[in-house]
């Protein structure tokens, strides 16, 4: 995640409508302490745990994805495709639960998910405390609670004196949105004494995109991001975890302005490309899954429900998954892309989508319950990046994450 210029979206070494809160904080960039969870933190050590019982949102998104099945098949072949697809749902769980124990077994002392010498360490950890909570756990909670209050305190330890939220990695702002989305998803359902510190740093991380994205560009590239907050272009990929962080932060109460987001979105359709899929940058026909899916999930979340760029996002997915996925360069950043905004995308979409997902996925999961980073930029990345990116995308279903509910 070094802040050098590169040509493709998914160089991830160089990282690479949710429903409103029940309790929203004040519309500000400061705002006032909300309620918090009146539970004490567990303070006993993380252990290979038993899965906790089934959250009634995860049976709910089960019923709800064989139903539609079911409807979407031919009458002769209902019970059948819906066998199939329950018979995927219930193995993504047992491979959810396994990556999930695997990631709470190889978390650092200090409360981060990385390698030894890595340095995009903040993200991954981002990353991992999101995998944990797609599933239903909270920080404080068992069985999971203590990993996850330590991973969300390194990552609030980590904003450095410009506001930014990247440890030691400098001015990446890969690394920083993808942290302040992390903490936008965590606010509200985090203790007393780390929600206060939560209020001082998200405001600020919070400044630090909307600050990047005024930075005057030419006209193609205003609304969107790039690897520095001064950079005077944009990218599709970077665009994307920033547009993100900011709209989880407004469903959370945040003063996120509605232009930002719109401008955004205006940035996004202009990366479209010929082929029904989504470029690096306006005006390129450079086409993949990783940068299709983000443009998809980006337009999805922001009020661009089934429109025509969306469908024929869907479309370049459905078309083309089998056939590039192997192949693709950013494979992890791929399928959790697709997998996101496939599911946005819903009717017709997703059901046909899923049982190539599922299948790629879990039959690549190791015996210790890891997935090992794919594609030519993402194999020095580790397993808990690759094992936290292949959770999120066979999470989708569980819509416990705000920003992915449909």
């Amino acid at each position: 995640m070094s802040g050098q210029a590169v040509d493709d979206p998914e160089d991830l070494d160089d990282l690479e409508d949710p429903e409103p809160p029940t309790s929203p904080r004040e519309n500000s960039l400061t705002p006032e302490h909300p309620t918090t969870m009146t539970h004490t933190p567990t303070t006993k050590p993380v252990s290979p745990p038993n899965p906790g019982p089934t959250r009634p949102a995860r049976r709910v998104a089960t019923a709800v994805l064989a139903a539609a099945l079911l409807l979407a098949a031919p009458l002769a072949l209902a019970d059948a495709a819906s066998q199939e697809e329950v018979r995927l749902q219930a193995a993504c769980e047992v491979a959810i639960d396994r990556g999930l124990n695997y990631l709470a077994n190889s978390q650092r002392a200090d409360g981060a998910w990385a390698n030894e010498g890595e340095s995009n360490v903040v993200a991954y950890t981002s990353l991992a405390v999101m995998a944990f909570l797609a599933r239903g756990y909270a920080p404080g909670l068992p069985p999971y609670g203590d990993a996850l209050n330590r991973g969300v305190d390194f990552v609030l330890n980590s904003q450095r004196d410009n506001g930014m939220v990247t440890g030691q990695s400098g001015d990446n702002m890969y690394i920083h949105t993808i942290a302040t989305l992390m903490l936008a998803e965590v606010s509200g359902i985090i203790d007393a004494e780390r929600q206060a510190k939560l209020d001082a740093v998200l405001p600020k991380a919070l400044k630090v995109t909307l600050d990047a994205q005024r930075v005057q560009k030419a006209e193609a590239h205003q609304g969107g991001w790039r690897y520095s907050p001064g950079s005077t272009d944009s990218d599709l990929s970077l665009s994307g975890w920033a547009l993100m962080s900011l709209r989880a932060a407004r469903a959370n109460g945040a003063g996120v302005p509605e232009d930002a987001v719109k401008q955004a979105v205006a940035f996004i359709l202009r990366c479209r490309s010929k082929d029904g899929g989504f470029s690096y940058q306006p005006g390129g026909n450079s086409s993949n899954l990783a940068r299709t899916g983000a443009g998809l999930l980006s337009l999805e979340l922001c009020g661009d429900h089934r429109s025509d760029a969306t469908k024929a996002a869907g479309d370049y997915v459905l078309q083309n998954f089998q056939k590039l996925a192997g192949d693709e360069k950013a494979y992890n950043y791929a399928l959790y892309y697709c997998s996101q905004g496939m599911f946005q995308l819903g009717e017709g979409y997703w059901e046909r989508f899923a049982p190539m997902l599922f299948d790629l996925l879990l039959k690549n999961q190791k015996e210790d319950g890891s997935w090992t980073p794919r594609g030519e930029l993402e194999q020095k990345l580790g397993p808990n990046y690759a094992t936290a990116m292949s959770v999120l995308a066979l999470s989708v279903t569980c819509r416990q994450l705000p920003i992915y509910q449909r």
